[in-house]
């Protein structure tokens, strides 16, 4: 499945990745559930021909699994959600300075609604402009935050904010260049490496957030961070990775699922390249096959699917 060509130019991370996907070793599956593997695997497979069906314009319904086409479900590739097409779109024109780029990514992911960064405007580290963005911010009516990740609203008296617009608009734009500079030094690094050390460096520990940007940061500015090696694995993945190996911790397991990649049909291509799925990849694939197996019984939110939303 070649990569759109607009995709293609977004992100700068693809050539790494293509790189690295010609150095792994795709004969392993060390100790790996063949039955959860087998599941994730097709799952995967029937997620990316969903979504080159729609990106060719082709006519629904997508596939002829009941619950992929009710409910809605992330895609395989991060890159391809709506939320970090639009994010990345519309912060490309920062990537030459990084601590704004960095500002206004973070903002974005804090907010977690790209209709609300629409209409509010972009930070800045000069002048009177946050406070006309935070005026815009408190004037809004709900809602303008999204629900993807909990936002610990306990933290904010820890960091003096009253609220959140003040986190965004005040305490976003005094501490991520601290952050952007901390950044700036590291050299292929692993996410659940670094995590710790951003968190430090920006006050609070808003975990599942910056992991989010650091994810975004590897994106566009890969010499920095690498996604295939050790990532943090999320609460909503580590029951997937605990049912394919109880033997090490879901971290480990995850970096075996890289090993696994070859069992993988359908994937991006850069050219002649596949691009296999990262360990940040494999952590999002446990996540929505958790969530694919609980529907399947009867369990867990009903996030419906609708055609006047773009699926993420």
């Amino acid at each position: 499945m070649k990569i759109p060509v607009e995709i293609e130019k977004l992100y700068k991370h693809w050539s790494k990745h293509a790189r690295i996907s010609k150095t792994i070793d795709q004969t392993t599956k060390d100790c790996l559930n063949p039955e959860m593997l087998g599941g994730m695997s097709k799952l995967i497979n029937e997620r990316m021909l969903i979504w080159q069906k729609k990106n060719q314009g082709s006519e629904k319904p997508y596939t002829s699994d009941e619950i992929l086409n009710r409910f809605r479900f992330c895609n395989v590739y991060r890159e391809l959600d709506r939320q970090s097409l639009e994010i990345h779109s519309s912060n490309k024109k920062y990537e030459g300075n990084f601590p704004l780029w960095l500002l206004n990514t973070a903002a974005a992911r804090f907010i977690c609604r790209t209709e609300t960064v629409k209409k509010i405007g972009e930070l800045s580290y000069f002048g009177d402009k946050n406070k006309v963005v935070k005026e815009k911010l408190l004037g809004l009516k709900k809602p303008k935050y999204g629900n993807a990740y909990v936002f610990p609203v306990s933290v904010l008296p820890k960091i003096n904010c009253h609220n959140r617009e003040e986190f965004v608009c005040d305490y976003l734009p005094e501490m991520i260049p601290k952050v952007a500079k901390l950044i700036s030094f590291f050299n292929d690094e692993s996410v659940d490496e670094i995590l710790p050390r951003v968190t430090a460096e920006f006050g609070a520990s808003f975990r599942f957030h910056w992991t989010e940007v650091l994810i975004d940061v590897a994106y566009q500015f890969p010499n920095f961070i690498n996604l295939y090696k050790k990532f943090p694995i999320g609460p909503g993945a580590k029951e997937s990775m605990l049912k394919l190996s109880s033997e090490t911790s879901p971290e480990n397991t995850c970096l075996r699922l890289v090993d696994s990649n070859y069992i993988m049909k359908n994937l991006l291509e850069m050219g002649s390249d596949k691009i296999l799925l990262s360990a940040e990849n494999w952590e999002g694939v446990g996540c929505e096959y958790r969530k694919y197996s609980n529907l399947k019984e009867g369990r867990g939110r009903k996030r419906y699917y609708s055609p006047k939303i773009n699926e993420q």
